[in-house]
């Protein structure tokens, strides 16, 4: 495929559309999107991306992209694709620079009611407790052996030194922790950066939401999860920090250096990978579990802090808040699953690049609870609007290796949004609709302005038509604080 040729769509059906196999691709690439969506993916060249995964040794089925796509480092951002454990590669672009990042979302006994006279404060307490910013530091200072029990032990590290519960862990994706992590495997550089950043929000796309429920779509759904109409929540978006970044550029590196070893032909160097049972990608997925670990480290210490501004600021005992994690889900990720594939069942490697796992009913990696509905899936928008809460569907083991968005997707890049935000009062915007932000700098507000996003509804909507996710719940922010 010549590089300055426009990509070929063709619709499947109102929710999906199909990139044909050509050149040296080994599958078809689908995007999942409808006609106004598919517009703007056109437009800023990420389904050349899609192709481009499909060229990479081993990969399974198709090279697939949610509707929330758009350009990444390698993989298009909301890209998913699987390969085989035997023959497959792994790449880091495939997983990106923030490994782990995720979201997990908090429902209390509060309703908008409680919490109205007290907004306000809240929201400066928030802000004044939880380090947020770009290369904020955190109350901690980890020696290096104790940050290696991190990068070993993910969130249990957290409860064990009092952080939480052992309820959190058991609705955290995996637990909190990924089997096979090798510190070892952690340059001196990324272990300098994460020492000081452990329990931080970071900048960015990166926030801690007060919100409530505004509408229910699936009340039996909603009553397993514990969400009602008008119910306070709170939702976190945060990952691996700087240790994270670092382990990715590490690995991309070497798997450069691999790829011009091995002699092969990738249509973006940005795509380094190697094959999964080589030394350097074993070494690869070992150091990413290390990194994700420690993201969820992150997450459950930022839970544990905003659960006590909250019994601070109000005054109410845990119990009488009722702040019990709903789900934590990663959405930047690489992982060894078992699928269906042509009837078989196959051991991959499933790469979720700003996608997010949606299992169905009865999946035994569905914690208990929820193991009768299926699998939460947590899905942010921007800070002027809302957010969902979905379930996973047995139409996403069936059609996307059980994976779904991720959030709204940019349209604009950083730079265009704080152009096209230059001197507007988006402070006093948001306040205006009732919603109370704080941010670590004007920079990234103007980067992270609403109009910034796709409409998240609108994203959702074609996930819930496809099938590979339903709606259960909508969140409307409240009061944000970002870095």
């Amino acid at each position: 495929m010549n590089a300055s040729e426009r990509i070929r769509l063709e619709k499947i059906d109102d929710c999906r559309y199909r990139i044909p196999r050509s050149g040296r691709m080994r599958v078809d690439g689908i995007i999942y999107a409808d006609a106004n969506l598919i517009r703007n993916i056109h437009e800023d060249e990420s389904p050349r991306q899609v192709a481009n995964v499909a060229h990479l040794p081993g990969i399974l089925e198709h090279s697939l992209a949610m509707p929330d796509i758009h350009w990444g480092y390698g993989f298009p951002i909301g890209g998913v694709a699987a390969f085989d454990w035997k023959e497959g590669v792994v790449s880091p672009g495939g997983v990106g620079y923030d490994i782990n990042c995720g979201t997990r979302v908090v429902r209390t006994n509060l309703m908008t009611q409680d919490l109205r006279p007290k907004i306000r404060e809240l929201v400066q307490a928030l802000f004044q407790n939880i380090p947020s910013g770009v290369g904020s530091k955190g109350a901690l200072r980890l020696s290096v052996p104790e940050l290696r029990r991190v990068l070993r032990e993910g969130s249990r590290w957290a409860v064990e030194k009092g952080y939480g519960s052992n309820e959190d862990l058991d609705r955290t994706e995996d637990g909190g922790r990924l089997e096979g992590a090798d510190p070892s495997l952690i340059s001196e550089r990324a272990l300098d950066r994460g020492r000081p950043q452990l329990g931080t929000l970071g900048s960015g796309n990166h926030f801690l939401e007060v919100g409530y429920v505004e509408e229910i779509y699936d009340p039996e759904v909603a009553r397993v999860f514990g969400l009602a109409k008008d119910q306070v929540t709170v939702f976190i978006h945060s990952g691996s920090r700087g240790l994270g970044y670092q382990v990715c550029d590490d690995f991309l590196k070497k798997m450069g250096e691999r790829v011009r070893h091995l002699g092969l032909e990738l249509p973006d160097r940005q795509l380094a990978c190697d094959y999964i049972q080589s030394q350097t990608a074993q070494d690869y997925l070992a150091a990413m579990a290390a990194a994700a670990n420690y993201a969820w480290a992150n997450r459950q210490m930022l839970m544990h802090w905003t659960r006590e501004v909250f019994g601070n600021v109000l005054q109410m005992s845990p119990g009488d808040l009722g702040m019990r994690l709903v789900y934590d889900v990663c959405h930047n990720i690489a992982k060894r699953e078992t699928h269906a594939i042509a009837g078989e069942s196959r051991e991959v490697c499933v790469h979720r690049k700003g996608a997010t796992r949606a299992f169905g009913p009865g999946n035994p990696a569905v914690p208990e609870i929820y193991r009768g509905v299926g699998q939460p899936v947590l899905i942010p928008g921007d800070m002027g609007r809302y957010s969902y809460v979905l379930v996973g569907t047995q139409g996403a083991m069936e059609q996307t290796f059980g994976s779904t968005c991720h959030g709204a997707g940019r349209l604009q890049s950083r730079t265009q949004a704080k152009r096209s935000s230059k001197g507007r009062p988006l402070h006093r915007e948001l306040e205006d609709q009732g919603i109370y932000v704080m941010a670590a700098s004007r920079g990234t507000l103007a980067e992270e302005a609403p109009e910034a996003y796709k409409d998240v509804r609108e994203v959702v909507e074609v996930v819930h038509r496809a099938g590979i996710s339903r709606k259960v719940a909508k969140l409307r922010p409240w009061g944000v604080i970002k870095g």
